[in-house]
C-alpha cells in the first residue's frame, strides 16, 4: 500500500519598513499611512501574513543604522533566527539613499536571510540585478546630493541678502511677511526681557553672565531647561549673539557680521560694549549669595587685606544679629564683624548728600544743551566718508572671500578666515556709525529726562525694597568697590563721571557734595581727607 505525504506550504511572514524624510511629504500624501496600505495590500496579493510594521520619520541620507525604526527591525529578525522574512518596501528609495549604504544594508539582510520585495523594483538575486540595483541606489544618491547642493546654494543666496534660516534665537519667532517671505521678528514679552537683559549686561546693572541666567530664570515667560532653569552657558550664547545688534553670522559659510533684514533689539554699539565686557572683568562680583538682607555684600573690601567683605547672621541670646565680616585668613581682621547697621546708616547718609541742588540742575541743563547742539551740527558731516569706507570694507571682504576659496594650505585659509571676522566687524561697525549718523536715537529732552532722573536722588532708588535697584545704585554710582576701616568708616571712594562733572559745575558755596570721599562725619572720630 503505497503512503500518500501531504507536503503543506506554510504561510510566508512578511515585515513592511515605511520611511519619510520630511513632514511635507506627509502633507502631499505620501506619508507613513499611505506606505503602510499600500504595503499591506501587495503582501494581501502575494499571499504573506504581516508581522509587524517599523516606521521611521528620519532623513534617508546617512548611516542606515542612525534610524530607529531600521535598527528595531533588523533586531526583530535576529530575535526571530528560525523565521525566513520577506521586507516589504514601497520605493527602492525607501531603503536607502546611499551607495555604500545602501550595499552595508543588502548584506545585512542576505545575513538574516531576508527575502527584500519592493512595489516598484524586482529584486533579482543575479549579477545583472545586483548591478542594476546597485546604479538605480548611486542614481537616487546623486539626486540627494544635487538636491542638497540646490537648497544649500538657495540658502547661502538667501542669508548674503540678511535672511536668517535656522532655529529663530530666543526672543524672536518666523513669521510670513509679504515683502520679505519667511522672516525673524520679535517675540513679545520675550524680546523686551532680552533687550533689558542685554542692555543691562552692557551698562553694568547685570555684572556676568551668571547674573544675566539668574535674571532671565526670574522670568516665567523665558523657556527654561531640563533643570528648571536658565543656565550660564546658555547666557553666555545668547550675549555672543549678534542677532540681536541686527546683524547674522554664519561661520561654515565665510559669512561673519552681514546686515539682517530682521528687527534689532539692541544697537551695535551696545554690542560691542557686550563683548568687551564678556572679555574683560566685571570690577563687582557677581555673588549667588547676594541677598536683600545684605545688598553691599560683595561690594565694600576691607581696608586691612583689600578683600570683599562678606555677611551673614549671627545668633545672639534673644534674636539674631546681622553682620558684615572680613574672612580672609592672613587678614589681621579676620572675624572682626561689623554691625550691618552702622555700615549701611553710614552709606546712606553719604547717598543723601549726594544730589545736586535745583539751581545746579538747571546749570547742568544749560551746559549739556549748549554739548548737545554742538553734536548735532556735525551729524551728517562724515556720512560721505563713512559710507566710503563701508564700500572699502565690503570690497576687502570679498577678496578675502576669494582668497579662503583659493587657498590650498588649510593654515593659511584659517589664517584668512580670521581676517574676515574682524574686517567684517569692522564694516558692521562703519555701518552703525553711518545709520547713527543720520538719525539720533532720541530728542535731548528724552535723553536728559532719563539720565537725570537716577542723578537727581540716587538715595530715592536706593531706598527701595528691591534687591536689584540696591545693586544697581552700587554698580553705576561707584565704578569700584569701596574701602571700609572700622576705626574711621567709608575711605575716599571714586565716584563715576556724570557724579563728578555735576560737582565740577557746582560753585564754591554748596549745591552739591564734595566728592572727598565718605568718612563719618562726627567729631569723635579723627578723619582724613584724601588729596583727590
Amino acid at each position: 500500500m503505497q503512503d500518500h505525504l501531504t507536503v503543506s506550504n506554510p504561510e510566508l511572514m512578511a515585515l513592511i519598513y515605511c520611511r519619510v524624510s520630511s513632514s511635507a511629504q506627509v502633507l502631499r500624501g505620501h506619508g507613513l499611512d499611505g506606505q503602510e496600505a499600500r504595503c499591506r495590500e501587495y503582501a494581501a496579493a502575494k499571499g504573506y501574513k504581516v508581522e509587524e510594521v517599523f516606521l521611521d520619520d528620519v532623513s534617508g541620507g546617512g548611516d542606515f543604522m542612525n534610524r530607529p525604526g531600521m535598527k528595531r527591525l533588523l533586531a526583530y529578525m535576529d530575535d526571530h533566527p528560525d523565521t525566513d522574512y520577506v521586507v516589504i518596501f514601497d520605493d527602492l528609495k525607501r531603503f536607502a539613499r546611499d551607495t555604500e549604504f545602501h550595499i552595508r544594508l543588502r548584506r545585512e539582510m542576505d545575513l538574516r536571510r531576508a527575502k527584500r520585495e519592493c512595489l516598484n523594483f524586482n529584486f533579482e538575486d543575479s549579477p545583472e540585478g545586483e548591478f542594476i540595483e546597485t546604479i538605480l541606489a548611486a542614481q537616487g544618491q546623486l539626486e540627494r546630493q544635487q538636491n542638497s547642493r540646490q537648497v544649500t546654494q538657495k540658502m547661502k543666496a538667501r542669508a548674503k541678502a540678511g535672511y536668517w534660516q535656522f532655529s529663530p534665537v530666543l526672543g524672536y519667532v518666523y513669521d510670513d511677511l509679504p515683502e520679505h517671505g519667511k522672516i525673524l521678528v520679535p517675540n513679545e514679552p520675550i524680546a523686551g526681557i532680552v533687550k533689558e537683559a542685554l542692555e543691562g549686561f552692557a551698562a553694568g546693572r547685570l555684572q556676568s553672565a551668571s547674573e544675566v541666567a539668574r535674571f532671565l530664570s526670574a522670568k516665567p515667560e523665558i523657556p527654561k531647561n531640563k533643570y528648571g532653569e536658565y543656565s550660564a552657558k546658555q547666557a553666555t550664547d545668547l550675549l555672543k549673539r549678534p542677532h540681536y545688534a541686527g546683524y547674522i553670522t554664519i561661520a561654515k559659510w565665510n559669512m561673519h557680521m552681514v546686515p539682517a533684514q530682521h528687527e534689532a533689539l539692541i544697537s551695535y554699539n551696545t554690542w560691542e560694549k557686550i563683548q568687551e565686557r564678556l572679555a574683560g572683568n566685571a570690577k563687582i562680583q557677581s555673588r549667588v549669595d547676594t541677598s536683600a538682607d545684605f545688598p553691599m555684600r560683595g561690594f565694600v573690601e576691607c581696608s586691612c587685606c583689600g578683600n570683599a567683605m562678606t555677611a551673614a547672621w549671627s545668633k545672639g541670646r534673644s534674636r539674631h544679629y546681622a553682620y558684615y565680616v572680613c574672612q580672609t585668613r592672613t587678614c589681621d581682621l579676620k572675624g572682626k564683624s561689623i554691625r550691618r547697621e552702622k555700615m549701611e546708616a553710614e552709606f546712606e547718609a553719604f547717598l543723601q548728600e549726594l544730589q545736586p541742588s535745583k539751581a545746579l540742575f538747571q546749570l547742568a541743563y544749560v551746559s549739556f544743551k549748549e554739548h548737545w547742539d554742538r553734536k548735532m551740527k556735525q551729524l551728517g558731516s562724515g556720512v560721505e566718508a563713512a559710507k566710503a569706507e563701508v564700500d572699502k570694507l565690503a570690497r576687502k571682504a570679498a577678496a578675502l572671500v576669494d582668497k579662503i576659496v583659493d587657498a590650498d594650505d588649510p593654515e593659511i585659509a584659517s589664517a584668512f578666515e580670521m581676517r574676515l571676522k574682524e574686517v567684517s566687524k569692522q564694516k558692521a561697525l562703519m555701518t552703525e556709525k553711518a545709520k547713527n549718523q543720520i538719525s539720533p536715537q532720541g530728542t535731548f529732552e528724552e535723553m536728559y529726562r532719563t539720565a537725570m532722573q537716577f542723578l537727581a536722588s540716587p538715595w530715592k532708588i536706593w531706598a527701595s525694597d528691591q534687591l536689584e535697584h540696591k545693586r544697581m545704585v552700587l554698580k553705576l554710582v561707584f565704578p569700584e568697590r569701596v574701602q571700609y576701616c572700622r576705626e574711621m568708616g567709608y575711605r575716599t571712594a571714586g565716584i563715576a563721571l556724570p557724579f563728578r562733572v555735576l560737582a565740577g559745575l557746582a560753585p564754591q558755596n554748596g549745591g552739591m557734595v564734595e566728592p572727598r570721599g565718605i568718612e563719618p562725619l562726627t567729631s569723635s572720630l579723627r578723619t582724613t581727607r584724601s588729596p583727590n
